[in-house]
């Protein structure tokens, strides 16, 4: 994956961030600080408020407490989403992937870019760079049914990118592949994201794939967020964590 044309992501900020579900507490004063650029790997359990928190970030749900920080902007506080999902700057893979069965991979970003408003003179170099991005070119007609996993991927990733996100949420994008074809796919991701220089979450339950990305590593433990190499370390989450640009794991 390459690119002749970087983008440049933006200082995400966490400050006690805290969300419930009736009786139950998802996530419990969580702070986080990524500076622009910057990639964590979210680590943690299922259910234990990883994908939770990164829908607070999207705008795809609001917190009850605390304040999100996208650059400068306050994007969420205290019970209200101050910035719509679609004004936020944010490329979201997901978990399943989400591709529109009935659109090709082209179909797919074009669809993307038209509602950003991207005037349609402009779409097809987009498309053009993105797929150009994750070297899926060749694919630009096909549709999603008849890919293979990698190449689903792939195209998820471009349809992510292709909308020049300032911030890159991925939610476990590769739970599905075989053991050798992540790891080239992640080492591959690496790359391209030091390349565009955006700031990325990369939520993973798989120590494997947080050793491959080679970035810091974020735990999920009680609901709350803490960097840190090892449990062992992140017993007692402090109340912000700030993570090192260009730290490796």
């Amino acid at each position: 994956m390459d690119n002749r044309d970087a983008v440049q992501g933006d200082e995400l900020k966490l400050i006690r961030i805290t969300k419930r579900v009736g009786k139950r507490t998802l996530i419990d004063g969580a702070s986080l600080d990524i500076p622009a650029g910057g990639i964590v790997a979210l680590f943690g359990p299922s259910g234990c408020g990883k994908t939770t928190t990164l829908r607070l970030i999207a705008g795809l749900e609001t917190p009850d407490l605390g304040e999100i920080w996208i650059g400068t902007e306050r994007v969420a506080a205290d019970g209200f989403n101050l910035l719509p999902p679609r004004a936020r700057g944010i490329g979201f893979v997901f978990q399943d992937l989400a591709l529109w069965p009935h659109l090709t991979v082209a179909g797919n970003l074009d669809f993307v870019l038209a509602s950003a408003g991207v005037p349609r003179r402009e779409r097809s170099d987009r498309i053009a760079e993105a797929l150009r991005m994750v070297r899926i070119e060749q694919l630009a007609k096909s549709y999603p049914g008849k890919l293979s996993g990698g190449e689903q991927q792939r195209a998820a990733l471009a349809r992510a990118l292709v909308g020049r996100p300032r911030l890159l949420l991925l939610d476990e994008p590769m739970s599905s592949l075989d053991e050798s074809l992540k790891a080239d796919l992640l080492s591959e991701f690496a790359a391209l994201q030091r390349s565009l220089g955006i700031t990325t979450i990369y939520v993973t339950h798989n120590r494997s794939e947080i050793a491959a990305l080679a970035c810091e590593t974020a735990w999920m433990i009680e609901n709350r967020i803490q960097i840190g190499r090892d449990r062992e370390e992140t017993r007692t989450p402090a109340p912000v964590t700030k993570v090192s640009q260009g730290a490796s794991g």
